[in-house]
């Protein structure tokens, strides 16, 4: 993707020094890349850069993973977890990737009708059971 391309598609951006608290809802896209702790709620895209770390509950169009992630995800379209992801949680969406390398521990429903009406899990919600996926890097 180029610079140009990425700034059009993220017109939000939470930089490397900047620390938020709170909820956030936008119309388009945000890439964080410092740290943001709450909640998430946009139609558009989120991207969680290699160097950023949040702790939230996101509900959004779709989601890109490269840093650390704590909280439930749930997105209209996809969730990527890219191989520097490090994630813990519940998500939800209608297709995911996961790359080699990538780390994530929690449950998972993928597909259309997973998202179709559905609520986000909460993250107190307890489930019985082991997670469904869990991954360690492959060295």
């Amino acid at each position: 993707m180029a610079d140009n391309a990425g700034n059009q598609e993220f017109s939000t951006i939470l930089g490397p020094d900047a620390s938020f608290k709170g909820e956030l809802t936008f119309e388009k896209g945000m890439r964080l890349i410092g740290k943001f702790e709450g909640k998430v709620s946009t139609p558009g895209r989120v991207h969680v850069a290699k160097e950023a770390k949040m702790n939230a509950d996101v509900e959004a169009g779709g989601i890109v993973v490269e840093g650390e992630v704590h909280g439930n995800l749930s997105a209209q379209d996809r969730i990527e977890l890219k191989n520097s992801a490090r994630y813990e949680g519940d998500l939800r969406a209608s297709k995911l990737v996961v790359d080699e390398g990538a780390i994530f521990s929690g449950h998972v429903s993928v597909g259309p009708e997973s998202v179709k009406n559905a609520p986000p899990p909460r993250k107190d919600e307890k489930r019985p059971g082991p997670p469904v996926v869990q991954g360690q890097p492959v060295k």
